[in-house]
């Protein structure tokens, strides 16, 4: 098995104004921008602020190598909003992607990772965000869509 940050699948970055961005990138000829596909509804669902989460608005764009995200947190507190007031904008996390969310935590976990919030669906997709950005000088995550 192959560890959990191998596949870069995303880089996220948190800003002030999500509107204003995307039609800055699309000056540079990045898109289409769709929003953030959420599927189906996590039966596992532990966030800092489940209402955070929800009001926080994501756009993408796939690149040839890889996904960028733009994600404009809420006024509501959430480890998003807080990086941002706190540095501003800028790479809040890195996303890879993992065959089994599940087997990927437990590696991360030995490995002495501590888990800051995660989601599951009930096909086994979902997300897993570690608390990193003191040694990596970000947020690493592992997801399976």
């Amino acid at each position: 098995m192959t560890h959990p940050f191998q596949v870069l699948h995303h880089i996220c970055i948190v800003v002030h104004d999500l509107d204003k961005t995307v039609a800055y990138y699309e000056t540079l000829g990045m898109g289409p921008w769709f929003d953030y596909p959420k599927s189906s509804p996590y039966v596992q669902f532990e966030v800092p602020n489940p209402s955070a989460s929800s009001e926080m608005r994501y756009k993408c764009v796939d690149l040839d190598n890889v996904q960028l995200q733009l994600c404009q947190p809420s006024l509501l507190d959430s480890p998003q909003r807080r990086f941002l007031d706190r540095h501003g904008e800028g790479v809040y996390h890195l996303g890879f992607e993992v065959g089994d969310c599940d087997a990927a935590e437990q590696q991360a976990r030995a490995l002495g990772l501590g888990v800051t919030a995660r989601g599951r669906r009930g096909d086994g997709t979902g997300f897993t965000y570690f608390d990193t950005r003191e040694q990596a000088g970000t947020v690493l995550e592992i997801r399976k869509s």
